[in-house]
């Protein structure tokens, strides 16, 4: 029988297909989302490179205002102009009306909201598009650095950043505020880079900003501040790079991170995206992907399982019949299922076997009624041995006028005749086998009265039934053999008991007994065929048990207590019912 049936192997050999095929398409699923991370993020890198650009642009573009400014030549004429008395004549008003004209058409030339500064030292006034006022030198100076100054401010409720480009003529004079002819302001806040990073944002996969170490962050409108916040708290444990592509991971959950620095303002712009967006499509393929696995894993699992019910069980079916028929069990019977050629097997088999078993009954019961027959034979050799030593010790009582004994004797023969009469049964209760000897032993207690003997039988093996006269051959032969032979006082014992679920009987004797080597030859001698050196009365028991309880039954020797032989008889208990041959031969089939 195999270990393992026909649906295990179908489902391993399924998995071991899957396997493969799992494998690979993971390799190419890790190969593809290795490719596609990499071009998304030189995709990324680009379009930020390209937005920083922008900007750039647009703030170069501011800076090279002031510088077109300085050359104009109202500025010129304004720069070189003294007022007398702290008030402007008219032909300087106007000059100052066109240079807020000027200053208005340059502001209104950009889509950034910024504004224009013109400042005179000379005079002490600031021109802007709507206003010419004085200021204050000292505050100004302070304010006037190279480069891109950066300060925080607020509007109403939000808080911005503001911007400013100071460029001086003559270049590179000291205290700018006090000896420069000419001072121009560049000013813009961060909405304007806001309104670009929400334009940007406009596919919604992006979320950019701007960062500035120890300056500040100039976020989109839109933008989720606290996850940016957590992002940049996870970039700030190290150097941030000029330009690249990081993987971050919050929450278990990895970013995207693209970094660009603006060589203009020194600020980064940090875009990030989720990589279950940018891998959506992909999951999704691999959810779709191992779902027809796992439909064609069940589907070739429910197919397996069909062909085990409808092939395999029914083959392991007849198998074990078949298995059972070899071990003469003939109440087999397949039951069979559906209707395909599994069932016709099955009907088929179960025909054979009732046929075989109606032919073994036949067989069987003609089998038995020969060992019935055989064993009345053995049974009567019993009698006429027996008779022989009666009417030997009659005959010496007789001699020796023992009147009382011929009387007891004769009148125990008579017992004897009407037990022996009466044994057309088969088997009789273990009760009345021992009252027929304890007869016998004490017609043998009237030759010998040195023998004495004892019965120690538990009450319910009294109503066993056994074959009869089974018992006493046994005590014949210890009295005989080995009682008889010594002068010394005879015991005999009679014990029966359960051991195992088998039945023994037990004869002892304190007499001559036999040793190892003699105890071996009578033993081998009761398993040959009956000869003259061995006697009738041991074999006649032994065959007898072997025919009526099996080839497990019969006649064992060995040492007994007493210090003589003990000889035992022990059968299965199943046994032990009388039955007629019809109903043994059934119980023995089904």
């Amino acid at each position: 029988m195999p270990r393992t049936n026909l649906f295990t192997k179908t489902i391993l050999i399924l998995t071991l297909m899957w396997i493969p095929v799992a494998l690979l398409y993971g390799y190419s699923n890790k190969t593809t989302t290795d490719v596609l991370k990499q071009e998304l993020g030189e995709s990324n890198r680009n379009q930020l490179g390209f937005f920083q650009n922008q900007v750039n642009t647009d703030i170069e573009l501011l800076a090279s205002w002031p510088n077109l400014l300085i050359h104009d030549p109202d500025i010129e004429s304004f720069r070189k102009m003294y007022v007398n008395g702290g008030y402007f004549n008219l032909d300087e008003i106007n000059l100052v009306k066109r240079i807020q004209n000027k200053l208005s058409i340059q502001e209104s030339s950009s889509n950034w909201k910024s504004r224009l500064s013109l400042y005179s030292p000379s005079l002490g006034r600031v021109i802007t598009e709507n206003d010419a006022r004085s200021y204050d030198p000292d505050a100004l100076q302070q304010e006037i650095k190279p480069g891109w100054q950066v300060r925080r401010d607020r509007d109403g409720e939000e808080e911005i950043f503001r911007f400013s480009w100071f460029t001086v003529a003559p270049y590179g004079i000291s205290d700018p505020a006090q000896n420069a002819e000419t001072i121009v302001e560049l000013e813009f806040d961060s909405r304007n880079i806001q309104n670009m990073l929400d334009k940007f944002k406009t596919d919604g996969r992006h979320d950019p900003f701007y960062y500035k170490p120890d300056t500040g962050v100039i976020h989109n409108r839109t933008s989720d501040r606290v996850l940016t916040g957590r992002l940049l708290e996870k970039l700030k444990a190290s150097p941030l790079p000029d330009s690249d592509n990081l993987t971050v991971h919050l929450d278990g959950e990895p970013y995207m991170v693209s970094i660009a620095l603006s060589k203009e303002t020194d600020w980064y712009l940090i875009d990030y995206m989720p990589m279950a967006d940018m891998l959506a499509p992909i999951r999704k393929s691999n959810l779709l992907f191992y779902s027809s696995i796992l439909t064609l894993l069940v589907m070739g699992s429910v197919a397996a399982y069909l062909l085990y019910v409808q092939v395999q069980i029914p083959i392991r079916q007849l198998i074990r019949g078949f298995q059972r028929l070899e071990r003469e069990d003939y109440a087999v019977r397949i039951k069979p299922r559906g209707r395909n050629e599994f069932s016709f097997l099955s009907e088929r088999f179960n025909q054979m076997v009732g046929q075989i078993q109606n032919l073994f009954e036949h067989v069987y019961l003609e089998q038995l009624h020969v060992k019935e027959a055989r064993l009345k034979q053995l049974q009567s050799q019993i009698n006429p041995h027996f008779f022989y030593n009666c009417l030997s010790f009659v005959t010496s009582m007789a001699k020796l006028g023992r009147m009382d004994a011929v009387v007891a004797m004769s009148h125990s023969l008579s017992r004897y005749y009407r037990y022996t009469t009466r044994q057309e049964r088969e088997l009789v209760p273990l009760r009345e086998e021992t009252e027929f000897v304890q007869h016998y032993l004490e017609i043998q207690k009237m030759r010998m009265s040195r023998l004495d003997y004892v019965v120690e039988l538990p009450e319910e093996m009294l109503d066993l039934y056994v074959p009869p006269l089974i018992l006493q051959p046994l005590v014949e032969n210890a009295v005989i053999h080995g009682i008889e032979p010594q002068a010394e006082a005879g015991m005999i014992r009679i014990s029966g008991s359960y051991e195992n679920g088998r039945a023994v009987l037990k004869v002892e004797d304190n007499g001559l007994g036999l040793d190892a080597a003699g105890r071996e030859r009578l033993e081998r001698r009761l398993a040959e065929p009956m000869s003259e050196e061995t006697g009738c009365g041991l074999w006649n028991v032994n065959q007898r048990l072997h025919l009526r309880c099996g080839r497990g039954a019969g006649v064992h020797t060995a040492e007994s207590t007493l210090g003589g032989l003990a000889v035992t008889l022990d059968w299965s208990e199943e046994s032990e019912a009388p039955e007629d041959g019809e109903t043994a031969a059934r119980k023995r089939l089904v």
